[in-house]
């Protein structure tokens, strides 16, 4: 959708209030300014509805699943409603499990804890750590970053060729790039991996705020998301998915809650049966503000209707990718190319920058929030500048000093909370900050770039 279509469709939804928006912080040159939010890909603002939500439950919070009493009553009710939403929300079967988790990385750990003995994993280098790294204790076979998405299924279907065809295996692929934004084509990486006796996990972390996520219809086996992501609070998040694997493995934590019965035996020992459900991997209190945080942005999200989202986001990509064309020393980093759909999560450089420097320009000068550096998917960045996606580096700002290149990268993300005016001050600073330099001195201090004082 061009920027001229999107401004003329007036169906285009509103932006949905979230925590902050009125916020106002200083500027190095004088003044203040209304804070933009532009990190989503890191941390989505709360919706507001979420924090009403919360709020209006405090004062009835009480333990789950161990009281008699009527808080404790209500609370556990809250909490299996909230799973109930959250299946809802995700499409899955009937016998699907919903585990309430504390992030995507934990859910992913959680995951890689019951594989069976012996289980393969697939994973494309172009995934976030989150979903990279947990495998430590599988076979892992790491597939290099494709061009297209077709490659990418055929690079999938050429390595589970090559397995043992009687071993379990897993496919663990992003829906969207917490780098570029970009789809992957998780439907047909799912057939894939399915006709060559794998399973696969989704990681929707990035997917799931921006698109609908549903289990059936794209066939994934499991999927994984965040709370924070979500514009819900930190500290959440779910894995949810076939119950097998899970039901088959010991606890991923042992405790209180994952234990149905414990005795002692006359050896002196302990004998414990665990739950079959998804209290077997929840063992200790539960998160119940954080598991409601997600159950009422899942709502808030549904009854707002992605089709509305989904449009807006698009009409806010189009301003924020033809601002940026228009700035020559400004490039883009894509893995698919220009036509390729993505969510609003868009990554860059500027030639004769460094990318702290530049972040730093733009939070200090301008009061714009983005994130600099490797967003915690070191090999895929590290491809698409063209360094060696084998080399090591660290998450965040680099080493380099203001106006010393750097091989890191810039990333403005933003969501259905997002205001036409935020992207539009983005657009003006980058093209000011390029044209006219920063109006600051900015020095390097603990390995970020801040402004000189």
């Amino acid at each position: 959708m061009s920027v001229s279509t999107a401004a003329a469709d007036q169906s285009l939804c509103t932006p949905l209030p979230v925590l902050g928006r009125d916020v106002t912080v200083p500027l190095v040159t004088g003044g203040e300014v209304t804070y933009a939010a532009l990190d989503y890909a890191a941390s989505a603002p709360a919706l507001q509805r979420v924090w009403d939500d919360v709020a209006a439950y405090a004062p009835y919070y009480g333990s789950v699943h161990r009281g008699a009493g009527y808080l404790s009553q209500l609370s556990t009710d809250l909490f299996e409603n909230s799973r109930v939403t959250v299946a809802e929300f995700l499409g899955c079967r009937a016998d699907d499990q919903v585990i309430f988790t504390r992030s995507t990385t934990d859910s992913l750990n959680l995951l890689a804890a019951v594989l069976p003995a012996d289980c393969e994993v697939f994973v494309f280098e172009t995934e976030h750590h989150a979903s990279l790294l947990p495998w430590r204790d599988a076979r892992v076979t790491y597939l290099n970053a494709p061009r297209t998405p077709g490659e990418a299924v055929r690079t999938l279907e050429s390595a589970l060729a090559d397995r043992d065809p009687y071993g379990p295996a897993l496919v663990c692929v992003t829906g969207a790039s917490n780098v570029t934004g970009e789809l992957w084509p998780v439907r047909e990486l799912a057939a894939a991996a399915h006709a060559h006796g794998a399973r696969i996990v989704l990681d929707a972390a990035q997917l799931a705020p921006h698109h609908p996520v549903d289990i059936r219809d794209l066939d994934v086996d499991w999927v994984a998301f965040s709370g924070h992501k979500l514009y819900a609070p930190f500290g959440s998040g779910v894995l949810a998915g076939r119950a097998d694997w899970l039901q088959a493995s010991e606890p991923y934590l042992a405790g209180g809650g994952a234990s149905r019965k414990v005795a002692r035996r006359a050896d002196g020992g302990v004998d414990v049966e665990w739950h079959d459900s998804a209290a077997r991997h929840e063992a200790g209190s539960p998160n119940v503000i954080g598991v409601y945080s997600i159950a009422s942005a899942c709502k808030a999200l549904t009854e707002a209707g992605f089709d509305s989202l989904v449009a807006r986001e698009q009409y806010l990509i189009g301003k924020v990718r033809d601002g940026l064309a228009a700035v020559p020393e400004v490039k883009v980093l894509s893995l698919f190319g220009d036509d390729a759909p993505r969510v609003g999560v868009i990554s860059f450089v500027v030639d004769g920058w460094n990318s702290s420097h530049f972040a730093a320009a733009l939070s200090a000068e301008y009061g714009i929030g983005v994130r600099d550096g490797l967003f915690c998917a070191h090999p895929l960045v590290r491809t698409l500048l063209g360094s060696d996606p084998q080399s090591q580096g660290e998450c965040g700002a680099p080493e380099a000093a203001p106006g010393e290149k750097s091989l890191n990268a810039i990333r403005v993300s933003f969501g259905a909370g997002t205001p036409d005016e935020h992207v539009e001050r983005f657009v003006r600073a980058v093209t000011e900050l390029v044209r006219d330099g920063a109006r600051w001195n900015y020095r390097t201090e603990d390995g970020r770039c801040v402004p000189a004082v």
